[in-house]
Parts: structure tokens; C-alpha cells; sequence
């Protein structure tokens, strides 16, 4: 019998497969964004595709993100900028976590003005 965490890891794994999938669908000059609830904590360290506005301590699913954007050529929208506001910010709120990315290829990240995830289904 697999474990939870086992069968949480061959789900990820899949997502991540499915995506692949998708972008062989599609032709060399097409724009492509993928976002959504990735589950992952990519933290606060600079890295190519982390940028100053990232949260806390990456995790493990973090940490299988910024592989794949680095594999694949693609940057996280919502955390390069310094707008300051993180779409997270609370006042008060000590437990903060960005687990909603929008991922975009880096040779189109010049393209994207503004790009923040709001927390919840529903926002302010």
C-alpha cells in the first residue's frame, strides 16, 4: 500500500507530465502561462526565477517548481515584482504563504506588467 505522501508525490509528478503534455500541443512562438494552486513554497531566496517578493522557506513541492521553471525556461510572475503588496499581506498576519503562481517563459516576462494571485476563491 503507498503511503499518502507517495501517492500525493506520483499526483505532482503527473501534473507536472500533463503540462509537458500540453505544450507539445503547441507551436515554438506561442505565448504560454500556466498558473494555479501549485501547493509549493518557493521561499524568499534569489534564484532566476524567484524574485524578491517570494515568501518564507521553499519546500519540496517549491523546490520541484523551480526545477521545472528552470528545465523549461520559465519565470514566476507573481514574485518578481516589488509592488510591495504580495496579495498575501495582512495586518496582523504572521503566517503568510504564496502557494498560487503564475508561471510565464522567460523570453516573454518583459511582456507582463503586473502579475498577482489574490488569496482565497473569493477576494476583496
Amino acid at each position: 500500500m503507498q503511503s499518502t505522501s507517495d501517492s500525493e508525490d506520483v499526483k505532482v509528478e503527473k501534473f507536472y507530465e500533463e503540462i509537458e503534455k500540453a505544450k507539445g500541443y503547441l507551436k515554438s512562438q506561442d505565448i504560454i502561462i500556466v498558473m494555479g494552486d501549485f501547493n509549493a513554497k518557493v521561499g524568499d531566496e534569489r534564484v532566476d526565477i524567484v524574485g524578491p517578493s517570494g515568501i518564507g522557506t521553499v519546500n519540496e513541492r517549491g523546490s520541484r517548481l523551480i526545477e521545472w521553471c528552470q528545465i523549461n525556461d520559465f519565470t514566476i510572475t507573481n514574485i518578481k515584482t516589488t509592488l510591495g503588496d504580495s496579495g498575501l499581506e495582512r495586518p496582523g498576519d504572521r503566517n503568510r504563504n504564496k502557494i498560487d503562481y503564475i508561471l510565464i517563459q522567460k523570453r516573454f516576462r518583459n511582456a507582463v506588467k503586473t502579475s498577482k494571485s489574490l488569496p482565497g476563491a473569493e477576494s476583496d
